[in-house]
């Protein structure tokens, strides 16, 4: 941030910019923003043509209310379920609850990371030695904040804006922004919250800890208002309960976005103040950080690294174990659906799978994408260790360079593929409780055939990191973002072949309802190999590079 921040200052021939710290949060927060609105933007925009193209008979669709229109289990994960016999009404009931907490989670992440991530690196010290305050330092973030917020409304409404307009989708311009910001006010939210939560923690870590356990606590008072129509209340007391109060594309209303506008002034106001009374480095609360030290862990260094990304870790395991159980709990009622048409019913009987296994799947489809999600986080979490500094301390002692990238590649091998088994052990879990039919060994066999695209996706990262330390994680989430443009492109339009095989998506089998197709695996493994290995080479004779 220091080279940017000088950047600025000379760009301005020397004259001091009284916005600077507003232009160099607002360019790392409107990258960001853009690549997560094209996400949440084709998300709305696969689920809405799959929907139209899915269920195009008023039949199809009246079963589709049967299954999941009454079901408490699924309301209480992921909202009640209204108008599904439209487009408009499932894309809101599919998209709103997920998109919403994940902004949210990107938000957290994204303003403890640009406050007290910043002050934690002392790069704060510098800039306030300069023509500014601790008050108007805090706003000028918080302007630059609000750029990526603005971005990512932007970029997610125009494209489903555009999607909308097909006349088999039927949603409406005003419909279709007022679904953007409903799910981009979540992100405003906690980005507020989690600028408080840096003023009164210690640490980034504290602060992401403090603002998690509030969405946390706002998802469990979401669920049980959800679960019984006479708790509905109890959605007023939540924020995520608002958002769903918004009710876009279903029932509007717009009412709903007082309590929200409310608590996000407050936020933000109560952080301007803060961050004018306390010393910078300080906590506004007492600081809980100096426990007694424990040296697990720390006998080496994979376990250096396993103790510094644990908290990631752990978040990751739990949101693959949720998902996996909400899929297997509703993998009779989507075979159900699929095998509704007799032909239908008849191909997946000579394929020798049941119904609930044909659903899972397209459905382990997410999973590969949240694995390669992973893998991408490896990649920035190994580029941090270099650019923060911290590298430099383990590379002065006996431990060669291709050691420690080639422990961090290993080490990030072996998450990938816990996260497979976990991802389809929790499904499995769910579709047994529910029972489903489904059967044991061809969901491990399909918990391993998520795992190549996310090795491929590493070993990428890791060569590019090797090469050009400075772009591998842009280059790294540009790969993901651009296979999962085009698996969803492909699905809607007529694409070229050559294209749809750049896909990383693409190459997977469709297990457990299809044989797993262990060839096609074990060459994306031996590519994300082999790049793994070039990325090391590279690593061992380039010099280490900040920032």
């Amino acid at each position: 941030m220091l080279a940017e921040v000088q950047s600025e200052a000379s760009s301005a021939s020397g004259a001091v910019s009284s916005t600077v710290i507003a232009r160099v949060t607002a360019r790392k927060a409107v990258r960001s923003g853009f690549g997560w609105g094209l996400v949440f933007g084709f998300y709305v925009a696969t689920q809405a043509l799959a929907y139209a193209t899915s269920y195009p008979t008023v039949a199809s669709r009246e079963l589709l209310v049967q299954e999941f229109g009454s079901n408490p289990g699924v309301s209480a994960l992921v909202g009640p379920a209204t108008q599904l016999d439209t487009v408009p009404g499932y894309t809101a009931w599919k998209c709103l609850a997920v998109l919403a907490i994940t902004a949210a989670v990107w938000g957290i992440l994204s303003s403890t990371r640009l406050t007290r991530g910043e002050e934690d690196a002392g790069r704060w010290e510098l800039l306030l030695a300069g023509q500014t305050t601790r008050r108007g330092a805090a706003i000028q973030a918080l302007v630059g904040m609000a750029a990526g917020l603005v971005v990512l409304f932007i970029t997610s409404g125009v494209i489903i804006v555009a999607t909308g307009r097909r006349s088999d989708i039927g949603m409406g311009t005003s419909g279709a922004l007022f679904l953007a910001l409903a799910i981009v006010v979540g992100a405003a939210m906690f980005s507020a919250l989690g600028a408080l939560a840096g003023q009164l923690s210690s640490t980034r870590r504290q602060a992401s800890g403090y603002a998690s356990a509030l969405l946390g606590a706002s998802y469990a008072i979401r669920m049980v208002a959800d679960s019984d129509t006479s708790l509905g209340w109890l959605r007023w007391l939540s924020p995520l309960g608002w958002i769903e109060e918004l009710q876009p594309l279903t029932r509007p209303n717009p009412l709903a976005l007082v309590p929200i506008a409310v608590l996000t002034a407050a936020a933000v106001a109560l952080t301007v103040y803060l961050a004018g009374r306390r010393d910078l480095g300080a906590s506004t609360l007492p600081d809980r950080s100096s426990s007694k030290a424990h040296l697990r862990l720390l006998s080496g260094q994979a376990g250096l690294a396993l103790r510094l990304m644990r908290p990631t870790l752990v978040s990751w395991a739990a949101a693959i174990i949720a998902y996996g159980l909400l899929l297997g709990s509703i993998a009779k009622s989507g075979g159900k659906i699929m095998t509704s048409s007799p032909s239908m019913q008849l191909v997946f009987e000579r394929l020798g799978v049941t119904g609930a296994e044909a659903y899972l799947g397209f459905a382990l489809l997410v999973m590969a994408m949240a694995l390669c999600f992973v893998a991408a986080g490896q990649i920035s979490a190994t580029r941090t260790e270099e650019s923060s500094g911290r590298l430099e301390y383990l590379l002065v002692r006996p431990l060669s360079r291709t050691s420690w990238l080639g422990c961090r590649v290993a080490l990030a091998t072996g998450i990938l593929v816990a996260g497979g088994l976990l991802a389809g052990l929790s499904t499995w879990a769910g579709a047994a409780a529910n029972h489903a039919g489904v059967r044991f060994s061809p969901m491990i066999g399909a918990s391993m055939n998520v795992v190549p695209p996310a090795l491929l996706l590493l070993g990428v990262g890791v060569a590019v990191y090797g090469a050009l330390p400075r772009v591998a994680v842009s280059v790294t989430y540009a790969v993901l973002v651009w296979s999962l443009l085009v698996e969803i492109t492909s699905g809607v339009v007529n694409v070229n072949h050559w294209m749809i095989d750049t896909s990383m998506f693409h190459q997977m089998a469709a297990a457990p309802s299809v044989p797993v197709d262990w060839t096609t695996n074990a060459v994306m493994v031996a590519i994300g190999a082999l790049s793994a290995l070039l990325g090391l080479a590279a690593f061992a004779r380039r010099d280490l590079k900040g920032e």
